[in-house]
C-alpha cells in the first residue's frame, strides 16, 4: 500500500515517468543514428544549426540531436550514455538540477543539453568548482565537440584579453564560477567596448550545483582597491582584549558564534583607551576594531577556519576543505587575525565591483545543474534560482551498507575505536577514506594512525595540490585516506583489483558536518555503479555539533549509567537528534544566505542601471544628447530650488547667474536682467540656450572625433569615481544598519530606503560633475580614457595580477588653493592633496 501511495503522490516519480516517453524515443533512434557514417554524424551539426534558424525550435531538434550525441560518444569516448543520463540530460536542458549520485556519469551527461543549446548559436556555459576539472573536461568532452563540429573555449584565470574572448566565442565555454564571475565585473569597468570579453549570459551548466550556488552563495565575489589605514589600531585592540576574561568581560555564544562585551568589559575598554563613552559617535572605528579583535580571538580558530602559510592567514573553505588564497575576510576581521597571529597587518581594501554568486548566476537565460546532493537543499534552489531538484535512479541498485551513527563520551575515545577499525580493515586490505571537518582532525588521526602502523595519505586544505593523485588510488588494495570535506572534488573513486571482494570502499565519517549534504557526499564516496561498500560516522559528545545542540541531557544519561568511552551508543534516536539539529543549522544557514541576497538585491538594481547606462555610454558614437539631458536636470533642479517664493521679487536670480557662472559658462554670459519677468520654465530655456550656444563653440574649436572622446572621458572618470565611492559607501551603510533594530526599525527597509537616497545623491552629484566639467574642463590633445582604480584585485580563490601602482602626487609651487588639483582627481587643491 505504501509503494502505490508514494507512485501516486510522488512529484519527483511523475515527472521523471513523463520524462521517460522521450527517452524512449531517443532510444528508439539509435538503430537509425548507428548507420551514419562520422562524415554524416558530424554534418548533423550544420543540418541542426539551418533548421533552428529555418523556426524550429530547440525541443523540436532534441530527440535527434540527443540520439546524435549518444552515438558520437560511443565512437569517440568508448562511452555510451545509459538511459539514466539521458534522463539526467533532459532535466538539465529543461533548466533544472539533475541530482545524479557519485559514478552515474554527470559529465557525460552534460554533453547533451550542452551541444542542443550550442546550435542556437548563443554559446553554453559549463561551470565547474576548480580549473583542474575545468581542464580536464574540456579536454576529454572537448573531443566528443569538435567530432561533431563545435568549438571548445576554455576559460581559466592565466587567460589575456584576446584568448578569454575567443574561448567566449566558442560554441561550449568550460570555466570556473569565479572566473565566469569576474569576467562580468571587470567587462563593466573597461574603457572600451573592444576590451569587453564576454556575451551575454545564455545557458549555464553548474557541476556540482549546491556546492557554487548553495555552499558559495554568502561570499560576493568583489574586485578591491587598497584604502590605506594604520595597522596600530588593530595592534591596541588585540592588546586589549588579551587582558579580557571570559564570562567576566565577555561572553560567547557556540551556537551563534557571536562574542559580546559584558558591562564589566565596556568599562574596561574605557579605562584602557581612556574615553569616557565607548559608545560615543566619534569612537564608532574603535569599537568595529574592538569587536574584530573579540570575533578573531575567541570564535576563529587557527587550523580550522584558517591556516598560516608563509607568514599569511589563508582561509580554509570550510564546506571543501580547501585554502582560498587570495580571499581575504572582509570588514577588518582578516587585519584583526593578522594581529591576534603577531603578522605583517596588510592594507584594508576598498571594493571597487562586487556581485554575489546568487545574483550572478540568474542573470542567465537558462540556468541548470548537477550535482550527487542538492535534494536537502530543494527548497532553496526552489525559491531563490527557480529550479526543481530531480532524484535520477542510479544505473545500477546502490549495494552500500549505511551504518547506525556511533556516539562516544570523549572525542578521545571516539578516535581510539576510529583508528581500530581502520587499522583491522586495513590489514584486511580494504581501502579506507577517513572523511574530516578540519585541518586540525585530518591532523590528529594521522598521528594515531602513525603510531598504529598504518600507512596513508592525508588530503587537506594544506596538500591540496596532490589532489587528484591522492583521490584516483583511494580505492586501490589497502589503501587509507583521510580527507577533509570532500565537497566539489568531481573526482571518481574507482576500486582497484581485489577491492570489491573485500567489501569495497569503507567511509569513515569522524564527525557529523552541520550540513547533511556534505555527509551524503562523502557517503557516495562509496557503491558507485552498484559496487559494494559500507559507511558509518563515529561521534562524540564533545563534537562541535553536539556541544551546540544540547547533548548534555544525554551526557548525564551515558554517566548514570556508568558508560565509558569503550562502550559506545548504536542508537537511532541519536541519529535522528543529530539530524534535527542539522536541519536547525540548514535553515540558520538558508536565512543567512536569503539576508544576504535580500540586501544584495538593492544593489543589483542599482547595478543594473549603472552598467547599463555605462554600456551605452561606450556603445554611442555621440553623447552629446545625454550630457545635455544632465546638463537640463541640473538646471532645471538649480532653478527650481532658487524660485521656491510665491513673489517672483524674492527669487535669488543673482544666486543661479553665479552658479551658472560658476560650473557651466564664462564670467558675465549672463546678467540679472535676462532673468527678470521670466517664469521658471522660461528661465530654464533661457540659461539652457546660453549653454547651448557655449557646447557649439566647444564643438568648433575641435575635431568631431576629439569632442566625441572627450566627452567620453569626462562621463566614464565620473560615473566610475562615484560608483565606487557609493558602493564603499553602501558597504558600509550595511555594516551598520543592524543597529537600527535596536530602534525599533526594520534594518533591512531602511538600508533599502536609504541606499535609494544614497543612489539618487549619487545620480545628481554625476549630472552635475559631468556638467560642470564638460562646459569647463579645457581639451588636450592627448586625451585619454583613464581607468579610475589602477591597483585592481579580485579577491576571491583566484587572484589578478595587480596593476601598476599610481604614482605619488608632488605638489608644485604654483598651484592655488581654488585651482583644479594636478592629481585628475576634479576636485580642488585645498579639498584634495591640499588638505
Amino acid at each position: 500500500m505504501r509503494g502505490l501511495l508514494k507512485k501516486v503522490f510522488d512529484g519527483n516519480q511523475r515527472q521523471l515517468n513523463q520524462l521517460q516517453k522521450t527517452v524512449d524515443e531517443i532510444e528508439a533512434m539509435e538503430p537509425e543514428i548507428q548507420k551514419l557514417s562520422d562524415k554524416e554524424i558530424s554534418e548533423k551539426t550544420a543540418e541542426f544549426q539551418k533548421r533552428y534558424q529555418d523556426g524550429e525550435t530547440l525541443d523540436d531538434l532534441l530527440v535527434e540531436s540527443y540520439a546524435v550525441v549518444r552515438e558520437a560518444a560511443k565512437r569517440v569516448l568508448n562511452m555510451r550514455p545509459f538511459s539514466v543520463q539521458l534522463l539526467g540530460a533532459l532535466v538539465l536542458h529543461q533548466g533544472d538540477i539533475a541530482e545524479m549520485k557519485t559514478g552515474e556519469g554527470k559529465t557525460l551527461a552534460s554533453t547533451m543539453p550542452a551541444y542542443l543549446n550550442a546550435i542556437s548559436g548563443k554559446g553554453v556555459h559549463i561551470i565547474t568548482v576548480n580549473e583542474y576539472l575545468a581542464e580536464r573536461d574540456a579536454r576529454e568532452m572537448g573531443a566528443l565537440f569538435t567530432y561533431l563540429g563545435m568549438t571548445v573555449g576554455l576559460n581559466i584565470n592565466s587567460l589575456t584579453k584576446e584568448e578569454k574572448r575567443a574561448a567566449y566565442l566558442a560554441d561550449i565555454t568550460y570555466g570556473t564560477n569565479n572566473e565566469f564571475g569576474f569576467d562580468y565585473l571587470r567587462d563593466n569597468m573597461v574603457l572600451y567596448k573592444e576590451q569587453m570579453v564576454q556575451r551575454p549570459l545564455p545557458f549555464a551548466i553548474i557541476d556540482e550545483v549546491d556546492s557554487i550556488l548553495i555552499d558559495e552563495a554568502r561570499t560576493p565575489l568583489i574586485i578591491s582597491g587598497s584604502a590605506r589605514k594604520s595597522a596600530s589600531l588593530y595592534n591596541q585592540a588585540n592588546a586589549f582584549i588579551g587582558g579580557l576574561k571570559d564570562e567576566t568581560d565577555y561572553t560567547y555564544d557556540e551556537k551563534t558564534k557571536g562574542v559580546q562585551l559584558t558591562e564589566e568589559g565596556i568599562n574596561k575598554a574605557e579605562r584602557f583607551f581612556n574615553i569616557e563613552n565607548l559608545f560615543d559617535l566619534n569612537h564608532v572605528t574603535l569599537t568595529h576594531h574592538i569587536n574584530q579583535a573579540l570575533k578573531a580571538t575567541v570564535a576563529m580558530q587557527r587550523d580550522m577556519d584558517y591556516v598560516i602559510e608563509e607568514e599569511q592567514v589563508v582561509i580554509v573553505d570550510q564546506f571543501t576543505g580547501r585554502l582560498m588564497k587570495g580571499r581575504r575576510y572582509s570588514d577588518g576581521l582578516h587585519q584583526a587575525i593578522e594581529a591576534k597571529e603577531g603578522l605583517q597587518i596588510q592594507n584594508e581594501s576598498m571594493t571597487l565591483a562586487s556581485i554575489t554568486f546568487q545574483n550572478f548566476f540568474r542573470m542567465y537565460d537558462k540556468l541548470a545543474g548537477m550535482t550527487g546532493t542538492a535534494k536537502t537543499e530543494e527548497e532553496e534552489f526552489r525559491n531563490i534560482y527557480n529550479m526543481v531538484v530531480l532524484s535520477i535512479p542510479t544505473n545500477r541498485e546502490i549495494v552500500r551498507d549505511d551504518k547506525a551513527d556511533l556516539i562516544f563520551k570523549s572525542i578521545d575515545g571516539k578516535y581510539q575505536a576510529v583508528v581500530e577499525d581502520i587499522k583491522e580493515r586495513y590489514e584486511a586490505g580494504q581501502p579506507v577514506l577517513v572523511g574530516t571537518v578540519a585541518v586540525e582532525t585530518s591532523e590528529v588521526i594521522s598521528k594515531y594512525l602513525k603510531k598504529a602502523g598504518v600507512k596513508h595519505n592525508v588530503l587537506n586544505a594544506k596538500n591540496h595540490y596532490r589532489e587528484a593523485e591522492i583521490i584516483e588510488n583511494a580505492g586501490q588494495f589497502g589503501a587509507v585516506t583521510i580527507a577533509t570535506n570532500m565537497a566539489g572534488r568531481g573526482t571518481d573513486i574507482k576500486l582497484g583489483e581485489g577491492v570489491i571482494e573485500r567489501g569495497g570502499l569503507a567511509v569513515i565519517g569522524t564527525e557529523r558536518h552541520e550540513s547533511r549534504r556534505i555527509d551524503n557526499q562523502l557517503r557516495g564516496r562509496s557503491g558507485r555503479q552498484g559496487d559494494p561498500g559500507i559507511t558509518r560516522f563515529y561521534l562524540s559528545m564533545e563534537d562541535e555539533l553536539m556541544r551546540r545542540f544540547g547533548s548534555d541531557n544525554m551526557r548525564a544519561m551515558m554517566d548514570r549509567f556508568g558508560m565509558d568511552d569503550s562502550q559506545p551508543i548504536e542508537s537511532k534516536v541519536v541519529s535522528r537528534a543529530v539530524e534535527s539539529a542539522q536541519k536547525r543549522v540548514e535553515g540558520n544557514n538558508f536565512d543567512a544566505r536569503k539576508t544576504v541576497l535580500s540586501y544584495d538585491d538593492v544593489l543589483r538594481e542599482q547595478r543594473e542601471i549603472i552598467y547599463k547606462q555605462r554600456f551605452d555610454v561606450i556603445d554611442s558614437d555621440n553623447l552629446r544628447d545625454i550630457i545635455e539631458e544632465m546638463i537640463k536636470t541640473v538646471v532645471g533642479q538649480t532653478v527650481h530650488a532658487h524660485t521656491q517664493d510665491d513673489d517672483p521679487e524674492k527669487w535669488a536670480t543673482q544666486t543661479i547667474i553665479e552658479y551658472v557662472h560658476a560650473n557651466l559658462v564664462e564670467e558675465n554670459y549672463l546678467v540679472e536682467e535676462d532673468l527678470k519677468g521670466k517664469e521658471q520654465q522660461e528661465i530654464i530655456d533661457f540659461i539652457l540656450e546660453k549653454v547651448d550656444e557655449k557646447y557649439d563653440k566647444k564643438e568648433e574649436e575641435l575635431t568631431p572625433d576629439q569632442m566625441r572622446e572627450f566627452e567620453k572621458v569626462i562621463v566614464l572618470r565620473t560615473v566610475d569615481t562615484k560608483w565606487m565611492d557609493h558602493i564603499d559607501q553602501m558597504d558600509q551603510l550595511r555594516q551598520g544598519i543592524h543597529l537600527r533594530a535596536y530602534g525599533q526599525n526594520d534594518p533591512l527597509r531602511e538600508y533599502q530606503m536609504e541606499g535609494f537616497a544614497m543612489f539618487e545623491q549619487m545620480v545628481e552629484s554625476i549630472n552635475e560633475e559631468v556638467a560642470r566639467y564638460v562646459m569647463k574642463a579645457q581639451v588636450r590633445e592627448n586625451l585619454k580614457r583613464q581607468e579610475v582604480a589602477k591597483d585592481a584585485t579580485a579577491v576571491s580563490g583566484d587572484q589578478e595580477k595587480k596593476k601598476k601602482k599610481k604614482q605619488p602626487f608632488i605638489k608644485a609651487e604654483s598651484v592655488g588653493r581654488n585651482d583644479p588639483c594636478p592629481c585628475g582627481s576634479g576636485k580642488k587643491y585645498k579639498l584634495c592633496h591640499g588638505k
